[in-house]
């Protein structure tokens, strides 16, 4: 589900509780959560209604100066109504993991084998190793790079930002300090392995 800056924002201060949306079929449930720039958000009731049952105070609380404002935000839109409760849940725990560079290799090489053989090739440290070499390089031009689709790309190294071995900027990537200490590891276990 995406949100704009402002409802985030707003979402974080508890200012924003709800949000509405036009959906064949619910996006999000109850007691779900999701990452977002500014943290966890997690969603209380969604269910469906009709613009007869939004009032004022349910366009204000999604951050809309009147139900007319909103309603016109939605015109056009394919699908139902579906009004959403939103609350701040946390900071985003891979914002901690980036940091944490004490960790077992082993369980970090381990969750990165599943996505390998997921993907079918050794994907997860070329691709480390390409935006260590690469940092702020649009993953369009990365994906090309690897001669894979852009949208394919975006969702596995999303993989590697949920374990805190890269993260997303403005355009492109860079690794976290995990994921340089990771690579620095594995380096150094070649090394090992290739001194006589």
């Amino acid at each position: 589900m995406l949100f704009k800056q402002e409802a985030l924002a707003g979402i974080r201060t508890g200012k924003v509780t709800l949000a509405f949306r036009c959906w064949r079929a619910a996006a999000v449930r109850s007691g779900g959560q999701q990452v977002t720039p500014v943290g966890m958000i997690a969603f209380g009731d969604v269910r469906r209604v009709t613009p007869g049952d939004i009032s004022l105070a349910d366009a204000q609380a999604a951050g809309y100066e009147s139900k007319s404002a909103l309603l016109k935000a939605l015109e056009g839109r394919a699908g139902e109504i579906w009004r959403i409760e939103v609350s701040f849940a946390g900071d985003d725990p891979r914002i901690g993991l980036r940091e944490n560079t004490d960790m077992s290799l082993q369980h970090i090489a381990a969750r990165l084998d599943r996505f390998d053989r997921a993907a079918e090739q050794p994907w997860t440290r070329t691709v480390l190793a390409l935006i260590a070499s690469r940092p702020g390089v649009r993953a369009a031009e990365l994906a090309a790079g690897l001669g894979e689709e852009r949208a394919r790309f975006k969702r596995r190294v999303r993989n590697l930002n949920a374990l805190g071995l890269t993260l997303s900027l403005q355009t492109g990537y860079q690794l976290s300090p995990r994921g340089k200490a990771y690579l620095d590891a594995l380096d150094r276990l070649a090394n090992r392995s290739s001194t006589p």
